[in-house]
Protein backbone atom coordinates (compact mmCIF):
# COMPACT_ATOMS: atom_id res chain seq x y z
CA UNK A 1 0.00 0.00 0.00
CA UNK A 2 3.01 2.31 0.44
CA UNK A 3 2.83 5.10 -2.13
CA UNK A 4 -0.78 4.32 -3.03
CA UNK A 5 -2.17 6.29 -0.11
CA UNK A 6 -1.64 9.91 0.90
CA UNK A 7 0.61 9.14 3.92
CA UNK A 8 2.38 6.39 1.96
CA UNK A 9 3.18 8.79 -0.87
CA UNK A 10 4.44 11.36 1.65
CA UNK A 11 6.70 8.77 3.28
CA UNK A 12 8.19 7.85 -0.09
CA UNK A 13 8.82 11.50 -0.95
CA UNK A 14 10.34 12.17 2.48
CA UNK A 15 12.65 9.14 2.14
CA UNK A 16 13.83 10.19 -1.33
CA UNK A 17 13.95 13.97 -0.68
CA UNK A 18 14.15 14.49 3.11
CA UNK A 19 15.47 18.04 2.83
CA UNK A 20 13.00 19.27 0.20
CA UNK A 21 10.88 21.86 1.94
CA UNK A 22 7.63 23.76 1.92
CA UNK A 23 8.19 27.41 2.81
CA UNK A 24 5.49 29.69 4.25
CA UNK A 25 6.73 33.31 4.02
CA UNK A 26 3.59 34.73 5.67
CA UNK A 27 4.22 32.73 8.86
CA UNK A 28 8.04 32.59 8.55
CA UNK A 29 8.01 28.77 8.51
CA UNK A 30 9.99 26.22 6.56
CA UNK A 31 9.16 22.54 6.98
CA UNK A 32 11.29 19.74 5.51
CA UNK A 33 9.44 16.73 4.10
CA UNK A 34 11.13 14.47 6.65
CA UNK A 35 9.82 16.69 9.45
CA UNK A 36 6.36 16.91 7.87
CA UNK A 37 6.13 13.13 7.74
CA UNK A 38 7.29 12.78 11.36
CA UNK A 39 4.88 15.47 12.60
CA UNK A 40 1.97 13.79 10.80
CA UNK A 41 2.78 10.52 12.59
CA UNK A 42 2.74 12.30 15.96
CA UNK A 43 -0.54 14.04 15.13
CA UNK A 44 -2.11 10.76 14.00
CA UNK A 45 -1.18 9.17 17.33
CA UNK A 46 -2.51 12.19 19.18
CA UNK A 47 -5.83 11.88 17.34
CA UNK A 48 -6.08 8.19 18.12
CA UNK A 49 -5.33 8.90 21.80
CA UNK A 50 -8.13 11.48 21.71
CA UNK A 51 -10.52 8.79 20.49
CA UNK A 52 -10.86 9.57 16.79
CA UNK A 53 -12.52 6.72 14.91
CA UNK A 54 -11.52 5.19 11.58
CA UNK A 55 -13.39 7.05 8.85
CA UNK A 56 -14.43 9.88 11.18
CA UNK A 57 -14.60 13.23 9.44
CA UNK A 58 -12.26 15.76 11.06
CA UNK A 59 -12.31 19.45 10.22
CA UNK A 60 -9.08 21.25 9.27
CA UNK A 61 -9.21 24.92 10.21
CA UNK A 62 -5.97 26.67 9.43
CA UNK A 63 -4.41 29.50 7.51
CA UNK A 64 -1.78 28.81 4.86
CA UNK A 65 0.87 27.51 7.21
CA UNK A 66 2.66 24.30 8.16
CA UNK A 67 -0.13 23.21 10.51
CA UNK A 68 -2.50 22.86 7.56
CA UNK A 69 -0.38 20.21 5.86
CA UNK A 70 0.38 18.46 9.15
CA UNK A 71 -3.36 18.31 9.89
CA UNK A 72 -4.34 16.87 6.50
CA UNK A 73 -1.55 14.31 6.53
CA UNK A 74 -2.00 13.43 10.20
CA UNK A 75 -5.75 12.96 9.94
CA UNK A 76 -5.43 10.70 6.90
CA UNK A 77 -2.63 8.71 8.56
CA UNK A 78 -4.94 8.10 11.54
CA UNK A 79 -7.57 6.68 9.19
CA UNK A 80 -9.75 9.77 9.61
CA UNK A 81 -11.09 11.92 6.79
CA UNK A 82 -9.57 15.42 6.51
CA UNK A 83 -12.21 18.07 5.77
CA UNK A 84 -10.60 21.46 4.97
CA UNK A 85 -12.93 24.22 6.19
CA UNK A 86 -13.12 27.67 4.59
CA UNK A 87 -11.63 30.62 6.45
CA UNK A 88 -13.62 33.88 6.63
CA UNK A 89 -12.94 36.28 3.78
CA UNK A 90 -14.11 39.27 5.84
CA UNK A 91 -14.52 40.08 9.52
CA UNK A 92 -17.63 42.11 8.77
CA UNK A 93 -20.09 39.21 8.60
CA UNK A 94 -19.01 36.80 11.31
CA UNK A 95 -22.60 35.74 12.02
CA UNK A 96 -23.23 34.80 8.38
CA UNK A 97 -19.88 33.03 8.19
CA UNK A 98 -20.59 31.08 11.37
CA UNK A 99 -23.94 30.03 9.94
CA UNK A 100 -22.31 28.72 6.76
CA UNK A 101 -19.65 26.92 8.76
CA UNK A 102 -22.33 25.35 10.97
CA UNK A 103 -24.20 24.15 7.88
CA UNK A 104 -21.07 22.42 6.58
CA UNK A 105 -19.89 20.87 9.83
CA UNK A 106 -23.31 19.67 10.97
CA UNK A 107 -24.26 18.18 7.62
CA UNK A 108 -20.87 16.46 7.43
CA UNK A 109 -21.17 15.30 11.07
CA UNK A 110 -17.86 16.92 11.99
CA UNK A 111 -17.23 17.06 15.74
CA UNK A 112 -13.45 17.43 15.99
CA UNK A 113 -11.77 20.38 14.27
CA UNK A 114 -7.98 20.58 14.02
CA UNK A 115 -6.92 24.18 14.53
CA UNK A 116 -3.70 25.62 13.13
CA UNK A 117 -1.59 28.42 14.54
CA UNK A 118 -2.74 32.01 14.16
CA UNK A 119 -6.51 31.57 14.33
CA UNK A 120 -7.03 31.58 18.10
CA UNK A 121 -8.94 34.86 17.98
CA UNK A 122 -11.42 33.60 15.40
CA UNK A 123 -11.87 30.30 17.24
CA UNK A 124 -12.62 32.12 20.51
CA UNK A 125 -15.42 34.01 18.76
CA UNK A 126 -16.74 30.93 16.98
CA UNK A 127 -16.70 28.65 20.01
CA UNK A 128 -19.81 30.05 21.74
CA UNK A 129 -21.90 30.00 18.54
CA UNK A 130 -20.68 26.55 17.44
CA UNK A 131 -20.83 24.65 20.76
CA UNK A 132 -21.00 21.21 19.13
CA UNK A 133 -17.48 21.52 17.74
CA UNK A 134 -14.41 20.44 19.67
CA UNK A 135 -11.55 22.69 18.54
CA UNK A 136 -8.20 20.90 18.98
CA UNK A 137 -4.85 22.62 18.48
CA UNK A 138 -2.55 20.83 16.04
CA UNK A 139 0.52 21.59 18.17
CA UNK A 140 -1.10 20.40 21.41
CA UNK A 141 -2.31 17.14 19.88
CA UNK A 142 1.08 16.50 18.30
CA UNK A 143 2.76 16.89 21.67
CA UNK A 144 0.21 14.55 23.25
CA UNK A 145 1.19 11.69 20.96
CA UNK A 146 1.81 8.30 22.56
CA UNK A 147 2.85 4.95 21.16
CA UNK A 148 -0.59 4.14 19.77
CA UNK A 149 -0.51 1.81 16.78
CA UNK A 150 -1.53 3.39 13.50
CA UNK A 151 -4.25 1.74 11.42
CA UNK A 152 -3.76 0.28 7.97
CA UNK A 153 -5.08 2.75 5.42
CA UNK A 154 -5.95 1.45 1.94
CA UNK A 155 -6.33 3.24 -1.41
CA UNK A 156 -10.11 2.66 -1.26
CA UNK A 157 -10.48 4.49 2.06
CA UNK A 158 -11.66 8.09 2.04
CA UNK A 159 -8.82 10.59 2.53
CA UNK A 160 -10.38 14.02 2.05
CA UNK A 161 -13.79 15.63 1.77
CA UNK A 162 -13.20 18.74 -0.34
CA UNK A 163 -15.97 21.33 -0.16
CA UNK A 164 -16.73 22.97 -3.50
CA UNK A 165 -16.60 26.76 -3.68
CA UNK A 166 -20.35 27.15 -4.21
CA UNK A 167 -20.69 29.84 -6.90
CA UNK A 168 -24.33 28.94 -7.56
CA UNK A 169 -25.30 27.40 -4.21
CA UNK A 170 -23.92 26.42 -0.82
CA UNK A 171 -20.79 24.22 -1.02
CA UNK A 172 -21.13 20.46 -0.96
CA UNK A 173 -18.57 17.90 0.08
CA UNK A 174 -16.72 15.99 -2.61
CA UNK A 175 -15.66 12.57 -1.29
CA UNK A 176 -12.11 11.71 -2.39
CA UNK A 177 -10.38 8.41 -1.65
CA UNK A 178 -6.64 7.96 -1.28
CA UNK A 179 -6.69 6.45 -4.78
CA UNK A 180 -8.38 9.60 -6.12
CA UNK A 181 -5.80 11.88 -4.50
CA UNK A 182 -2.76 9.87 -5.58
CA UNK A 183 -3.99 9.60 -9.19
CA UNK A 184 -5.11 13.24 -9.30
CA UNK A 185 -1.82 14.67 -8.09
CA UNK A 186 0.12 12.31 -10.38
CA UNK A 187 -1.88 13.63 -13.35
CA UNK A 188 -0.82 17.18 -12.46
CA UNK A 189 2.83 16.13 -12.22
CA UNK A 190 2.62 14.29 -15.53
CA UNK A 191 0.74 17.10 -17.31
CA UNK A 192 3.37 19.76 -16.68
CA UNK A 193 6.40 17.48 -16.19
CA UNK A 194 6.74 18.82 -12.66
CA UNK A 195 10.03 17.98 -10.99
CA UNK A 196 12.36 19.20 -13.73
CA UNK A 197 15.75 20.45 -12.49
CA UNK A 198 15.24 23.81 -10.83
CA UNK A 199 11.45 23.49 -10.52
CA UNK A 200 9.93 25.38 -7.61
CA UNK A 201 6.17 25.48 -7.05
CA UNK A 202 4.34 28.45 -5.59
CA UNK A 203 0.82 29.44 -4.62
CA UNK A 204 -1.08 32.19 -2.83
CA UNK A 205 -4.41 30.41 -3.11
CA UNK A 206 -6.00 29.20 0.15
CA UNK A 207 -5.04 25.63 0.93
CA UNK A 208 -8.65 24.83 1.81
CA UNK A 209 -9.49 25.37 -1.88
CA UNK A 210 -8.89 22.50 -4.29
CA UNK A 211 -6.58 24.45 -6.60
CA UNK A 212 -4.41 25.46 -3.65
CA UNK A 213 -4.49 22.10 -1.87
CA UNK A 214 -3.93 19.63 -4.70
CA UNK A 215 -1.49 21.89 -6.49
CA UNK A 216 0.60 21.98 -3.32
CA UNK A 217 0.27 18.24 -2.70
CA UNK A 218 1.39 17.52 -6.27
CA UNK A 219 4.71 19.21 -5.53
CA UNK A 220 5.07 17.81 -1.99
CA UNK A 221 4.47 14.21 -3.01
CA UNK A 222 7.37 14.22 -5.50
CA UNK A 223 9.79 16.25 -3.38
CA UNK A 224 9.66 19.50 -5.37
CA UNK A 225 10.27 22.66 -3.31
CA UNK A 226 7.08 24.64 -2.69
CA UNK A 227 6.39 28.16 -1.41
CA UNK A 228 2.95 28.96 -0.02
CA UNK A 229 1.96 32.56 0.68
CA UNK A 230 -1.21 33.68 2.41
CA UNK A 231 -3.98 34.88 0.05
CA UNK A 232 -3.88 38.33 1.66
CA UNK A 233 -0.24 38.74 0.61
CA UNK A 234 -1.32 38.65 -3.01
CA UNK A 235 -4.63 40.49 -2.65
CA UNK A 236 -3.09 43.42 -0.75
CA UNK A 237 0.02 43.74 -2.91
CA UNK A 238 0.01 41.80 -6.21
CA UNK A 239 3.11 43.61 -7.45
CA UNK A 240 5.06 42.79 -4.28
CA UNK A 241 4.03 39.15 -4.53
CA UNK A 242 5.18 38.97 -8.16
CA UNK A 243 8.60 40.37 -7.29
CA UNK A 244 8.99 37.90 -4.42
CA UNK A 245 7.90 35.07 -6.72
CA UNK A 246 10.49 36.09 -9.31
CA UNK A 247 13.29 36.72 -6.79
CA UNK A 248 12.82 33.22 -5.31
CA UNK A 249 13.13 31.66 -8.77
CA UNK A 250 9.71 30.04 -8.66
CA UNK A 251 8.71 28.24 -11.84
CA UNK A 252 5.08 27.09 -11.42
CA UNK A 253 2.08 28.96 -9.98
CA UNK A 254 -1.72 28.77 -10.29
CA UNK A 255 -4.27 31.55 -10.28
CA UNK A 256 -7.84 32.20 -11.37
CA UNK A 257 -8.13 34.66 -14.25
CA UNK A 258 -8.86 37.56 -11.88
CA UNK A 259 -5.38 37.13 -10.38
CA UNK A 260 -3.76 37.90 -13.72
CA UNK A 261 -6.07 40.93 -14.08
CA UNK A 262 -4.89 42.08 -10.65
CA UNK A 263 -1.25 41.82 -11.73
CA UNK A 264 -2.00 43.80 -14.89
CA UNK A 265 -3.61 46.53 -12.80
CA UNK A 266 -0.77 46.55 -10.26
CA UNK A 267 2.28 46.50 -12.53
CA UNK A 268 2.42 49.08 -15.30
CA UNK A 269 4.60 48.92 -18.43
CA UNK A 270 7.10 51.31 -16.81
CA UNK A 271 7.42 49.19 -13.66
CA UNK A 272 9.16 46.15 -15.16
CA UNK A 273 12.69 47.23 -14.28
CA UNK A 274 14.63 44.44 -12.55
CA UNK A 275 11.65 42.07 -12.83
CA UNK A 276 12.94 38.79 -14.25
CA UNK A 277 10.22 36.27 -15.15
CA UNK A 278 12.32 34.06 -17.41
CA UNK A 279 12.15 31.11 -14.99
CA UNK A 280 8.35 31.17 -14.84
CA UNK A 281 7.51 27.97 -16.71
CA UNK A 282 3.80 27.28 -15.98
CA UNK A 283 1.15 29.90 -15.14
CA UNK A 284 -1.98 27.85 -14.50
CA UNK A 285 -5.14 29.80 -15.35
CA UNK A 286 -8.28 28.09 -14.09
CA UNK A 287 -11.06 27.94 -11.44
CA UNK A 288 -13.09 30.54 -13.38
CA UNK A 289 -13.61 31.39 -17.08
CA UNK A 290 -10.35 32.19 -18.87
CA UNK A 291 -10.61 35.56 -20.60
CA UNK A 292 -8.79 35.72 -23.95
CA UNK A 293 -8.25 39.46 -23.50
CA UNK A 294 -6.49 38.87 -20.18
CA UNK A 295 -4.32 36.17 -21.73
CA UNK A 296 -3.29 38.47 -24.59
CA UNK A 297 -2.68 41.50 -22.38
CA UNK A 298 -0.64 39.55 -19.83
CA UNK A 299 1.74 38.16 -22.43
CA UNK A 300 2.17 41.60 -23.98
CA UNK A 301 2.71 43.39 -20.66
CA UNK A 302 5.15 40.95 -19.09
CA UNK A 303 6.91 39.75 -22.22
CA UNK A 304 9.65 42.40 -21.79
CA UNK A 305 10.31 40.92 -18.32
CA UNK A 306 10.88 37.46 -19.79
CA UNK A 307 7.39 35.99 -19.53
CA UNK A 308 7.01 33.65 -22.53
CA UNK A 309 3.55 33.44 -24.17
CA UNK A 310 3.53 29.64 -23.83
CA UNK A 311 3.93 29.99 -20.04
CA UNK A 312 0.26 30.94 -19.75
CA UNK A 313 -1.46 27.59 -19.20
CA UNK A 314 -5.28 27.69 -19.41
CA UNK A 315 -6.76 24.58 -17.79
CA UNK A 316 -10.04 22.98 -16.76
CA UNK A 317 -10.45 21.28 -13.43
CA UNK A 318 -12.67 20.77 -10.41
CA UNK A 319 -12.69 19.25 -6.95
CA UNK A 320 -14.68 16.29 -8.27
CA UNK A 321 -11.66 15.31 -10.42
CA UNK A 322 -9.12 15.89 -7.63
CA UNK A 323 -8.46 19.04 -9.67
CA UNK A 324 -7.03 18.28 -13.13
CA UNK A 325 -9.33 17.46 -16.07
CA UNK A 326 -7.72 18.97 -19.20
CA UNK A 327 -4.30 20.55 -19.79
CA UNK A 328 -2.88 22.03 -23.01
CA UNK A 329 0.22 20.57 -24.57
CA UNK A 330 3.44 21.84 -23.01
CA UNK A 331 5.13 24.56 -25.03
CA UNK A 332 1.96 25.61 -26.85
CA UNK A 333 0.82 29.20 -26.84
CA UNK A 334 -2.79 29.73 -25.67
CA UNK A 335 -5.26 29.36 -28.52
CA UNK A 336 -8.52 31.29 -28.86
CA UNK A 337 -11.38 30.13 -31.07
CA UNK A 338 -13.85 32.82 -32.14
CA UNK A 339 -17.45 31.73 -32.65
CA UNK A 340 -20.80 33.30 -33.46
CA UNK A 341 -22.14 34.39 -30.06
CA UNK A 342 -25.83 34.14 -30.93
CA UNK A 343 -25.65 30.70 -32.56
CA UNK A 344 -23.61 29.43 -29.60
CA UNK A 345 -26.20 30.55 -27.04
CA UNK A 346 -29.39 29.87 -28.96
CA UNK A 347 -28.53 26.80 -31.02
CA UNK A 348 -25.58 25.31 -29.14
CA UNK A 349 -23.37 25.43 -32.24
CA UNK A 350 -19.79 26.70 -32.27
CA UNK A 351 -19.74 28.32 -35.71
CA UNK A 352 -16.57 30.21 -36.71
CA UNK A 353 -16.59 34.01 -36.63
CA UNK A 354 -14.04 36.72 -37.30
CA UNK A 355 -11.77 37.42 -34.35
CA UNK A 356 -13.06 40.35 -32.31
CA UNK A 357 -15.92 41.09 -34.69
CA UNK A 358 -19.25 42.35 -33.32
CA UNK A 359 -21.39 39.36 -32.40
CA UNK A 360 -18.39 37.07 -31.92
CA UNK A 361 -17.15 35.45 -28.73
CA UNK A 362 -13.63 34.28 -28.04
CA UNK A 363 -13.16 31.01 -26.16
CA UNK A 364 -9.75 29.88 -24.94
CA UNK A 365 -8.79 26.26 -25.58
CA UNK A 366 -8.26 24.31 -22.36
CA UNK A 367 -6.35 21.36 -23.74
CA UNK A 368 -6.94 17.61 -23.72
CA UNK A 369 -7.74 15.16 -20.92
CA UNK A 370 -4.88 14.59 -18.48
CA UNK A 371 -3.52 11.12 -17.84
CA UNK A 372 -6.21 8.72 -16.65
CA UNK A 373 -9.09 11.10 -17.44
CA UNK A 374 -11.86 10.74 -20.03
CA UNK A 375 -14.05 13.60 -21.24
CA UNK A 376 -17.17 13.65 -23.39
CA UNK A 377 -19.96 16.08 -24.32
CA UNK A 378 -23.55 14.86 -24.05
CA UNK A 379 -27.07 16.12 -24.64
CA UNK A 380 -29.87 16.09 -22.05
CA UNK A 381 -30.44 12.38 -22.72
CA UNK A 382 -26.80 11.41 -22.15
CA UNK A 383 -26.04 10.88 -25.85
CA UNK A 384 -22.58 11.89 -27.07
CA UNK A 385 -22.54 14.99 -29.28
CA UNK A 386 -20.36 15.69 -32.34
CA UNK A 387 -17.49 18.17 -32.38
CA UNK A 388 -18.54 21.80 -32.27
CA UNK A 389 -21.86 21.11 -30.55
CA UNK A 390 -22.48 22.44 -27.04
CA UNK A 391 -23.58 20.03 -24.35
CA UNK A 392 -22.83 19.08 -20.77
CA UNK A 393 -19.29 18.01 -19.97
CA UNK A 394 -18.99 14.58 -18.37
CA UNK A 395 -15.81 13.07 -16.95
CA UNK A 396 -14.60 9.65 -15.81
CA UNK A 397 -11.33 8.31 -14.42
CA UNK A 398 -9.36 7.12 -11.42
CA UNK A 399 -9.17 10.61 -9.92
CA UNK A 400 -12.94 11.24 -10.14
CA UNK A 401 -14.99 11.31 -6.92
CA UNK A 402 -17.10 8.41 -5.70
CA UNK A 403 -19.87 10.72 -4.53
CA UNK A 404 -20.94 13.71 -2.46
CA UNK A 405 -21.84 14.40 1.12
CA UNK A 406 -25.17 16.13 1.47
CA UNK A 407 -27.78 16.63 4.13
CA UNK A 408 -30.57 15.71 1.73
CA UNK A 409 -30.62 12.32 0.04
CA UNK A 410 -32.86 13.70 -2.71
CA UNK A 411 -30.71 16.74 -3.41
CA UNK A 412 -29.47 17.53 -6.88
CA UNK A 413 -25.93 16.18 -6.87
CA UNK A 414 -24.57 17.67 -10.07
CA UNK A 415 -20.98 18.74 -9.54
CA UNK A 416 -18.52 21.23 -10.95
CA UNK A 417 -18.65 23.84 -8.23
CA UNK A 418 -22.31 24.08 -7.29
CA UNK A 419 -24.15 22.62 -4.34
CA UNK A 420 -23.33 22.17 -0.63
CA UNK A 421 -21.76 19.31 0.94
CA UNK A 422 -22.69 17.53 3.98
CA UNK A 423 -22.70 13.90 4.67
CA UNK A 424 -23.33 11.00 6.85
CA UNK A 425 -24.64 7.51 6.20
CA UNK A 426 -23.27 5.54 3.27
CA UNK A 427 -25.13 4.89 0.09
CA UNK A 428 -25.01 1.11 -0.43
CA UNK A 429 -21.69 -0.09 -1.80
CA UNK A 430 -20.21 3.39 -2.20
CA UNK A 431 -16.98 4.81 -0.78
CA UNK A 432 -15.93 2.08 1.68
CA UNK A 433 -14.20 3.33 4.81
CA UNK A 434 -16.50 6.29 5.42
CA UNK A 435 -18.25 5.91 8.74
CA UNK A 436 -21.96 6.46 9.21
CA UNK A 437 -22.99 9.84 10.52
CA UNK A 438 -24.61 10.34 13.90
CA UNK A 439 -27.26 12.44 12.17
CA UNK A 440 -29.72 10.04 10.51
CA UNK A 441 -30.95 12.81 8.22
CA UNK A 442 -27.56 13.08 6.57
CA UNK A 443 -26.72 10.81 3.66
CA UNK A 444 -23.99 10.20 1.11
CA UNK A 445 -25.49 10.77 -2.31
CA UNK A 446 -24.10 8.80 -5.22
CA UNK A 447 -22.78 10.84 -8.09
CA UNK A 448 -25.16 11.36 -11.01
CA UNK A 449 -24.20 9.12 -13.92
CA UNK A 450 -25.40 8.49 -17.41
CA UNK A 451 -26.80 5.12 -18.35
CA UNK A 452 -23.41 3.47 -18.85
CA UNK A 453 -19.76 3.94 -18.14
CA UNK A 454 -19.90 5.68 -14.75
CA UNK A 455 -19.61 9.21 -16.16
CA UNK A 456 -19.86 12.20 -13.80
CA UNK A 457 -22.01 15.11 -14.95
CA UNK A 458 -20.08 18.31 -14.20
CA UNK A 459 -22.80 20.92 -14.70
CA UNK A 460 -20.48 22.76 -17.11
CA UNK A 461 -21.36 23.40 -20.75
CA UNK A 462 -18.83 23.17 -23.54
CA UNK A 463 -17.78 21.52 -26.78
CA UNK A 464 -14.86 19.60 -28.25
CA UNK A 465 -12.85 20.28 -31.37
CA UNK A 466 -10.77 17.17 -31.86
CA UNK A 467 -9.86 16.44 -28.24
CA UNK A 468 -9.52 20.13 -27.36
CA UNK A 469 -12.06 21.29 -24.77
CA UNK A 470 -13.79 24.67 -24.78
CA UNK A 471 -16.05 25.85 -21.95
CA UNK A 472 -19.04 27.99 -22.85
CA UNK A 473 -20.70 28.34 -19.43
CA UNK A 474 -22.44 26.74 -16.47
CA UNK A 475 -25.72 24.90 -16.93
CA UNK A 476 -27.23 26.46 -13.79
CA UNK A 477 -26.06 29.94 -14.79
CA UNK A 478 -27.63 29.99 -18.23
CA UNK A 479 -30.04 32.95 -18.50
CA UNK A 480 -33.32 32.21 -20.28
CA UNK A 481 -35.54 35.11 -21.34
CA UNK A 482 -38.74 34.33 -23.27
CA UNK A 483 -37.36 30.88 -24.09
CA UNK A 484 -34.07 32.20 -25.52
CA UNK A 485 -30.69 31.27 -23.98
CA UNK A 486 -28.09 33.87 -23.05
CA UNK A 487 -24.67 33.23 -21.51
CA UNK A 488 -23.93 35.56 -18.58
CA UNK A 489 -20.33 35.87 -19.82
CA UNK A 490 -21.56 37.62 -22.98
CA UNK A 491 -23.22 40.40 -20.98
CA UNK A 492 -20.36 40.64 -18.49
CA UNK A 493 -17.80 41.04 -21.28
CA UNK A 494 -19.65 44.16 -22.44
CA UNK A 495 -19.50 45.72 -18.96
CA UNK A 496 -16.11 44.85 -17.44
CA UNK A 497 -13.99 47.45 -19.20
CA UNK A 498 -16.51 50.29 -19.17
CA UNK A 499 -15.23 53.51 -17.51
CA UNK A 500 -16.53 53.69 -13.96
CA UNK A 501 -16.61 49.92 -13.34
CA UNK A 502 -14.48 48.96 -10.33
CA UNK A 503 -11.73 46.47 -11.25
CA UNK A 504 -13.85 44.86 -14.00
CA UNK A 505 -16.18 43.38 -11.37
CA UNK A 506 -19.66 42.47 -12.53
CA UNK A 507 -22.02 39.51 -12.61
CA UNK A 508 -25.03 38.73 -14.83
CA UNK A 509 -28.08 36.87 -13.50
CA UNK A 510 -31.76 36.41 -14.21
CA UNK A 511 -33.91 38.83 -12.20
CA UNK A 512 -36.71 41.33 -12.75
CA UNK A 513 -36.52 44.82 -14.24
CA UNK A 514 -38.26 47.99 -13.03
CA UNK A 515 -41.59 46.77 -14.39
CA UNK A 516 -41.36 43.42 -12.63
CA UNK A 517 -40.75 41.51 -15.88
CA UNK A 518 -38.03 38.86 -16.09
CA UNK A 519 -34.79 40.38 -17.33
CA UNK A 520 -31.11 39.79 -17.83
CA UNK A 521 -29.69 41.77 -14.92
CA UNK A 522 -26.08 42.87 -14.62
CA UNK A 523 -24.85 43.82 -11.15
CA UNK A 524 -21.65 45.82 -11.30
CA UNK A 525 -19.36 47.50 -8.80
CA UNK A 526 -18.65 51.17 -9.46
CA UNK A 527 -16.51 53.91 -7.98
CA UNK A 528 -18.92 56.62 -9.12
CA UNK A 529 -20.58 58.47 -6.24
CA UNK A 530 -22.79 60.99 -8.02
CA UNK A 531 -26.34 59.76 -8.54
CA UNK A 532 -26.43 61.43 -11.95
CA UNK A 533 -23.19 59.74 -13.02
CA UNK A 534 -24.45 56.35 -11.84
CA UNK A 535 -27.73 56.75 -13.73
CA UNK A 536 -25.86 57.75 -16.87
CA UNK A 537 -23.50 54.75 -16.58
CA UNK A 538 -26.37 52.31 -16.01
CA UNK A 539 -28.22 53.76 -19.00
CA UNK A 540 -25.17 53.39 -21.28
CA UNK A 541 -24.55 49.85 -20.15
CA UNK A 542 -28.17 48.83 -20.57
CA UNK A 543 -28.19 50.18 -24.11
CA UNK A 544 -24.89 48.47 -25.00
CA UNK A 545 -26.02 45.08 -23.67
CA UNK A 546 -29.41 45.33 -25.33
CA UNK A 547 -27.94 46.26 -28.69
CA UNK A 548 -25.25 43.58 -28.63
CA UNK A 549 -27.52 40.74 -27.51
CA UNK A 550 -30.69 41.87 -29.29
CA UNK A 551 -32.55 41.91 -25.99
CA UNK A 552 -34.96 44.51 -24.64
CA UNK A 553 -35.28 42.99 -21.17
CA UNK A 554 -32.04 44.29 -19.63
CA UNK A 555 -31.50 45.74 -16.18
CA UNK A 556 -28.31 47.20 -14.69
CA UNK A 557 -27.79 47.66 -10.97
CA UNK A 558 -24.72 49.37 -9.55
CA UNK A 559 -23.24 48.60 -6.15
CA UNK A 560 -20.29 49.93 -4.15
CA UNK A 561 -16.74 48.65 -4.65
CA UNK A 562 -15.82 45.29 -3.08
CA UNK A 563 -19.44 44.42 -2.33
CA UNK A 564 -20.06 41.51 -4.70
CA UNK A 565 -19.65 38.26 -2.72
CA UNK A 566 -17.05 35.77 -3.90
CA UNK A 567 -16.26 32.12 -3.31
CA UNK A 568 -12.92 30.86 -2.01
CA UNK A 569 -11.65 30.62 -5.59
CA UNK A 570 -12.70 34.15 -6.49
CA UNK A 571 -15.88 33.30 -8.39
CA UNK A 572 -18.88 35.49 -7.75
CA UNK A 573 -21.70 34.00 -5.69
CA UNK A 574 -24.47 34.69 -8.17
CA UNK A 575 -27.47 33.99 -5.97
CA UNK A 576 -26.10 36.13 -3.14
CA UNK A 577 -25.16 38.88 -5.60
CA UNK A 578 -28.70 38.94 -6.97
CA UNK A 579 -30.18 39.11 -3.46
CA UNK A 580 -27.77 41.87 -2.53
CA UNK A 581 -28.72 43.91 -5.58
CA UNK A 582 -32.42 43.50 -4.82
CA UNK A 583 -31.82 45.19 -1.48
CA UNK A 584 -30.25 48.21 -3.20
CA UNK A 585 -32.42 51.20 -4.16
CA UNK A 586 -33.26 51.15 -7.86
Amino acid sequence: MRGLTLPGALDEAAAAHPDAAVTFPSSAERVRLADLAAASVDLARGLIADGVGFGERVGVYSRNNADFLVAVMGASRAGAVACPLPMPTSAADLAGYASRLHAITSAASIRRVLVGAGVDGIVRRLGPVLPDLDFLGVTALTKAANGAALPTVTPADVAIVQFTSGSTAVPKGVVLTHRNVVHGTAAIVDGIELGQPGDHGATWLPLYHDMGLFGTLAAVLIGTPMTVWSPSTFIKNPAGWLRAFADMGCTVAPSPNFGYDALLAAVGPDELTDLDLRRWRIAFNGAEPVNPITVERFAARFGPAGFAPETMFPVYGMAEATLAVTFPRLGRRPTTTWVDRERLARDGLALPAAAGAPGSRGLVGLGRPVRGMRVRIVDEHGHALPDGTVGEIEIAGDAVTAGYLTADADADAVGGGGGLGGGGALAPGLAPGLSAAPDPAAALVSRPTSATGGWLATGDLGFLVGEELYISGRRKEMIIIRGVNYYPEDAEALVRDAPGIHRRRCVAVTDTDDTGAEALTVIAETTLESAADRIALATRLRAAIGAALGLAEVSVRLVAPDVLPRTSSGKFRRVEARDLARAQPR
